[in-house]
This record gives structure tokens, C-alpha cells and sequence, in this order.
């Protein structure tokens, strides 16, 4: 286990699970190096279904080099509705080509508008929106370019299979595998749930969560970052000296319309009182709003986790004291799915067998998303969430939050579990697999990468 990235310990993931150097390498180096396609869950009825009974259109769509709200944004000025009409079940990268469904309430498919860059096909009508967490998984094809030193997969790639409870370590290292293996990590929140160039939406989301909401609004619109081009680090930094949200408008790029919008409302309602404030976090997207919340949830997340790296505690079994949920039934065979509404406390009676139930991958050792309901664990595992919570200031309560800021809190898998095959092609290195829904490609590069996450 080693120290992880500067950038990447300020959101949490403090640790590499694995030792082995690095490949180093770029990603993305053009939108088709990064393939991503959404194991589908969501039922339709025919695209010629009444549209009194199923008024959601749905279609997927092949985006190149999108942003899943900037497309959404895109789509809904074309076609003159809200943006709140279009719904979709992930958010993806956005230099990348992704392949997901939508739903626009109201439209028909001859309505649906032509855009550089996406290729759309209607799949079929809905009574409900696509909602977020509406597929099972995502397929990836990712593709690392000008790596250093490609021989370093293997032995990654042997840390890995031994993470998962699959072998030594130190055997297989001096080759890749011919198929693919069975590797795990931890189930971190990648750097893109918190900001890829300037990872703030946490900080935000902690301001919110306290209550803070000046402290939030200055977390977003001010609050400059070295990642950022000179420009926008100049008008964040005028903000955070002047709070002059006038003059904030005249020195935002037009980029950046989320933070402009965000001053216009405090230039409209004086920017005086944190009602004042509230407002202004409140012009965003619902989504984003919801956002916030859950990026601070997952900071704490990734700060248990590098917790229990750091003590020692195993990851793919549990210890007593620990909670663990069950397998969905309903999930596909080959992409186990934990159900958070069906966990147990592990108790040193039931220990053994929960670990038989964890072996063959019927459980999944959690840790808390924290929220109003979160009931912590017993035991070196409650110890470890307690003083992570007390180090950051928070507690289950201070989540009962107005609108769209409430989190109730769940459960989430501490490791997870994919077929991995990579293939070398001279200093490339060409990775497939899959993963649930909201686990994230980039945090099982990384282990191979262990680079700057935004190379």
C-alpha cells in the first residue's frame, strides 16, 4: 500500500492498494480512447404506446465528446422545453463516447433534434422518467496512451487479483494474463464526483450540509484553482476578496454559467442574508443540487475507506462489528449487485458465516454514505466512521436539510470485483471490463496509472 496522488488524497482516496510502480501514461488523448456503455435496466413499452399512459420518450444516444448535463442542456434548448423534462440513469465523462438512454417528457420522436456529435435511436416510451441508478452497470474500453513503463500491468495487475482474494501478490508479474482475471479495488469515488480540474464539490456540499450557505456559495464561485486557466483563477480570486457579485458578472467567463447564474441571483436579492445565499445554490439544476450532497457523503466515504486501508482491515471479508449487505437478486448473473436494503450486523457468532456468504459473493462488506437514517457500525469498523464524521463535523442529523439537500443516507460496497483484460500494444495499454452502477473506471486505473489523475 502506498501514498496515493496529492490531488487525489485532497478528495479522500489517500491509498494504491497496490505496491507496484506504475505505467504512468495519458488518458483520453482523443474521446474514442475512453468507450463507455451502459449495462441497460429499464423497461419500455412501444415507441406508438399512448402517450397519456407513457409521456416519456426514451432513446439512447451515442455521445462524442458530451457532457451528460451540457447534452441534456443542449437538447432541451433545441426542442424549447425545460431542462427538467430530460432525465437520464448515469452521468458520464465528458471527453469520452458514451453510449446511454435518456427520456424527454412530451416529445415525439420525430421532435427529438439533430446534434453534432450525438446519433440517436429511440428506444420506446415510459410512465416514469429515467431516474438516476435506472441501469445495471457500465462496459468500458479505455485505451492508456504514451505509458513509461507498460511491463509495470502485470505486476499491478498480480496486486490486484490478490486484493480480490485471488492469489500472492508477488506471483504472475512478469507477464499480463492471455484472459481476463478477477481483480478488485477499492470502491472509492473517482476525482470526476468531486471535479476533474478543480475538485470543490464536496467542499460545497460540506458548507451545505452545515448549514453554511454563504460559505457554499463562495466554495463554488470563488475559491480558485491552479488547474484553472488564468482568467477564471483571476475572477474567483476577486470574489473571495470582494464578494462583489456585480463585479463578479463582468469578470466570469460566459463558461462558467452555473457560478454567473449563481451571482445574478445575488445581485437580484441584495447577497445579504444566508436566505440570500440559499437562493442562489437554488438557481442550479436539481441534479447538481443533489450533487453537492452526495459529493460530501462521498468524501467521507473515501476517508473511511483509506481508514481501513490504513489499519489493515480486510476488504473482501468482513470483521466483527462490521455491516454487510446481501446480493439483489434481481441483478445480472455476471455484474453482482450489493442490495442496501437487505444488510446484517456482523456479530462474532455470525462472523464465519457471513464470511462463507461474502467468499462466494453473496455479501459485500459496507460503509456508510452518511445520512438522517444511517445507523453506524459496531466494533474497529464504527470506530473508524465515528472519528472520520467527528474529524469533518458532521453527524447523521445535520442531513434532514429544505428541498433537494434532505439525504436519508445508504450503504455502499467497500470493494469491488471485475473481470479485467488488458492488452499491450507497444507503449499503449488497452483495458475491458465492467463495473456496477456508481463505481468508477478511473479509480481501478489509477492502481495501474498511479499518475496525475487530469493526465
Amino acid at each position: 500500500m502506498r501514498e496515493a496522488h496529492p490531488i487525489e488524497r485532497t478528495v479522500g482516496m489517500a491509498y494504491y492498494v497496490s505496491d507496484a510502480d506504475g505505467v504512468g501514461g495519458h488518458l483520453r488523448a482523443s474521446p474514442e480512447d475512453f468507450r463507455v456503455t451502459e449495462l441497460e435496466s429499464f423497461d419500455t413499452a412501444p415507441v406508438d404506446a399512448d402517450t397519456g399512459g407513457y409521456p416519456h420518450l426514451v432513446f439512447r444516444a451515442e455521445l462524442h465528446n458530451w457532457d451528460t448535463n451540457d447534452f441534456a442542456s443542449a437538447l432541451s434548448d433545441k426542442l424549447g422545453i425545460s431542462r427538467e423534462r430530460v432525465s437520464w440513469a448515469g452521468t458520464k465523462d465528458k471527453r469520452a463516447v458514451t453510449r446511454q438512454l435518456f427520456s424527454v417528457k412530451g416529445v415525439g420522436p420525430d421532435d427529438l433534434p439533430e446534434l453534432d456529435g450525438a446519433e440517436v435511436e429511440v428506444v420506446g416510451r415510459a410512465g416514469r422518467p429515467i431516474l438516476f441508478g435506472d441501469l445495471a452497470g457500465n462496459a468500458f474500453e479505455i485505451v492508456v496512451r504514451d505509458t513509461d513503463a507498460p511491463d509495470n500491468a502485470a505486476a499491478v495487475c498480480s496486486d490486484l487479483r490478490a486484493f480480490a482474494g485471488g492469489g500472492d501478490a508477488d506471483a504472475d508479474t512478469a507477464a499480463l494474463p492471455d484472459d481476463a482475471v478477477t481483480v478488485a479495488v477499492p470502491n472509492y469515488f473517482g476525482q470526476q464526483r468531486f471535479g476533474s480540474r478543480r475538485p470543490v464539490t464536496h467542499e460545497v456540499g460540506l458548507a451545505i450540509v452545515r448549514e453554511a450557505w454563504k460559505e457554499a456559495v463562495l466554495a463554488y464561485v470563488g475559491n480558485p484553482h491552479e488547474r484553472e486557466p488564468e482568467d477564471t483563477q483571476a475572477a474567483r480570486a476577486y470574489v473571495d476578496e470582494t464578494e462583489d457579485w456585480q463585479g463578479a458578472l463582468e469578470r466570469l467567463p460566459r463558461a462558467l454559467g452555473y457560478e454567473r447564474s449563481m451571482c445574478h441571483k445575488l445581485v437580484d436579492n441584495g447577497g445579504e442574508t444566508p436566505a440570500d445565499f440559499r437562493e442562489a445554490v437554488e438557481t442550479l439544476p436539481t441534479n447538481l443540487q443533489t450533487l453537492f450532497v452526495n459529493a460530501a457523503q462521498s468524501y467521507v466515504f473515501n476517508r473511511i475507506l483509506s481508514e481501513r486501508l490504513a489499519r489493515g482491515l480486510p476488504f473482501d471479508r468482513p470483521v466483527e462489528g462490521d455491516v454487510v449487505c446481501f446480493k439483489d437478486s434481481e441483478a445480472p448473473e455476471d455484474l453482482p449487485l450489493p442490495d442496501t436494503d437487505r444488510i446484517q450486523r456482523v456479530t462474532e457468532k455470525r462472523l464465519r458465516t457471513v464470511e462463507r456468504h461474502c467468499e462466494r459473493g453473496r455479501a459485500f462488506v459496507t460503509a456508510p454514505l452518511v445520512g438522517t437514517d444511517t445507523e453506524l457500525a459496531d466494533g474497529e469498523p464504527g470506530e473508524i466512521e465515528r472519528e472520520v464524521l467527528d474529524d469533518v463535523g458532521l453527524e447523521p442529523g445535520d442531513f434532514d436539510l429544505p428541498g433537494e439537500f434532505d439525504s436519508s443516507g445508504t450503504r455502499r460496497a467497500v470493494q469491488v470485483r471485475t473481470d479485467l483484460g488488458v492488452r499491450r500494444d507497444g507503449d499503449a495499454l488497452t483495458f475491458e471490463f465492467a463495473l456496477p452502477k456508481g463505481s468508477y473506471a478511473t479509480v481501478l486505473l489509477r492502481e495501474f496509472r498511479k499518475n496525475d489523475p487530469g493526465t
